[in-house]
């Protein structure tokens, strides 16, 4: 970022940083998922982008953000295309679409493996990104489809990481859980539990800070 720095204070021409992570996040709006809760994830996600802590993360290795809705068979939207975080302006600009983007679906079923599959598709836009990461995040199991198993598997032979928020009830239930650590995310990836949709926030903030933490070399 120093140089970066230099050439912004300078008026010179910027430097392409090498991409670090294409970071895909996969945001259900099933049917279970009502408008207050639609509109907590929207606003989370925006939100936890312009952390400071977040914020610098994505920007030091120039990460690569989409966000795609999705729901039943057939029902995934890419709501914000292949942004590179080259600057605070992108950043903000890109939190601001998040945060406004209306629903891309309603009142359909949950088909996980598909969703997957659509965020893995993506990929083919930034091949130069060292890691790809796809952040699923979802308050039911899959009741469409039963692909998400095979769509794992698809996954981790392209060298695509998953990982998981699983909003689970109120209660002490981790079905959600557990249907996550169990089918959908890959080895070494992981699931953080949303306690009810408000702790969203928290979780999608928390999320990110340890996909973006640059790997131990």
């Amino acid at each position: 970022m120093r140089a970066l720095a230099v050439a912004l204070a300078l008026g010179l021409p910027t430097p392409a940083l090498p991409c670090a992570v294409a970071l895909v996040l996969a945001i259900d709006v099933s049917g279970s998922i009502d408008t207050g809760e639609y509109t907590v994830q929207a606003t989370g996600t925006a939100n936890a982008l312009q952390d400071p802590a977040v914020a610098e993360a994505l920007l030091d290795g120039e990460v690569a953000l989409s966000v795609m809705h999705w729901s039943g068979l057939g029902q995934q939207a890419v709501v914000l295309p292949w942004v590179r975080m080259q600057s605070r302006a992108q950043l903000d600009r890109a939190a601001a679409r998040i945060r406004q983007a209306p629903r891309g679906f309603a009142g359909s079923d949950t088909a996980v493996g598909q969703a997957m599959d659509a965020a893995l598709a993506l990929f083919a836009a930034v091949p130069d990104c060292q890691r790809r990461i796809i952040d699923i995040s979802g308050d039911g199991p899959e009741n469409a489809g039963n692909t998400a198993r095979a769509a794992r598997v698809r996954a981790m032979q392209a060298g695509v990481a998953i990982n998981a928020i699983a909003i689970e009830d109120m209660g002490q239930s981790t079905a959600i859980t557990r249907f996550y650590r169990d089918w959908v995310v890959t080895k070494g990836g992981f699931v953080i539990t949303s306690r009810g949709v408000n702790a969203y926030p928290t979780a999608i903030r928390h999320k990110l800070l340890r996909e973006l933490e640059k790997p131990a070399s």
